[in-house]
Formats: C-alpha cells, structure tokens, sequence
C-alpha cells in the first residue's frame, strides 16, 4: 500500500501516513465503523421515546416520531445534523439519543 499524497510504502494497517500525515483508506473505514454503531444506537433510543411518549400522551407522540424520520431520513442521506435538531432531540424525545448525537461526528 502506499500513500496517495508523498507516495511513501506504507504499512497495511496504516491510519495515518508517517511521512506525511495524510489519513490513509483504511482511516475512512475505521470512522465509518464507529459511527455507524453510534447511529443504531441514536436510532434505537429514538424508537424507545416514541413508544414510551405513546403511553403517557399523544402530543409528545407528535413531536417524537417527525424527529425520528427526519434523523433518519438524515443519516441516510449522508447529511450533517444540526446543533438545534440535537438539542431538540436531547430535550424533547431522548436525552441518551440527543447526548450520543453530540458524540457523532
């Protein structure tokens, strides 16, 4: 393997490349990796608001599940999430879900 930007050997695990400091391919893997499991578990968390928010009153209900499809409909897209749909969130659907999304990227 070797580096895009010097064109230095490098390591087949490498992340970073020693020369130059250019993150590597496997780099892009290893964030996809561990965003995508932080994801199932904002996705999980909003499920769970929405199914206790069904048993306490149908007006947080109306909140919950648009906030939900929107997050997904986001995620899927590839697109950032916005620092007032975190807050959002971690007020009015799920505080776990709304702390782990400042935990993503």
């Amino acid at each position: 393997m070797y580096c895009t930007n010097c064109g230095n050997e490098l390591h087949e695990q490498a992340v970073v490349c020693p020369y130059c400091g250019v993150p590597t391919s496997n780099y892009q893997a290893t964030v996809k990796s561990k965003n995508n499991g932080l994801k199932i578990a904002i996705k999980v968390f909003f499920i769970i608001a929405c199914i206790c928010s069904i048993y306490s009153f149908f007006i947080p209900l109306a909140w919950c599940l648009p906030m939900t499809i929107s997050y997904w409909k986001k995620v899927e897209r590839g697109e950032s999430i916005s620092t007032s749909f975190k807050v959002c969130s971690l007020l009015f659907v799920s505080l776990i879900a709304g702390i782990l999304m400042f935990c993503d990227e």
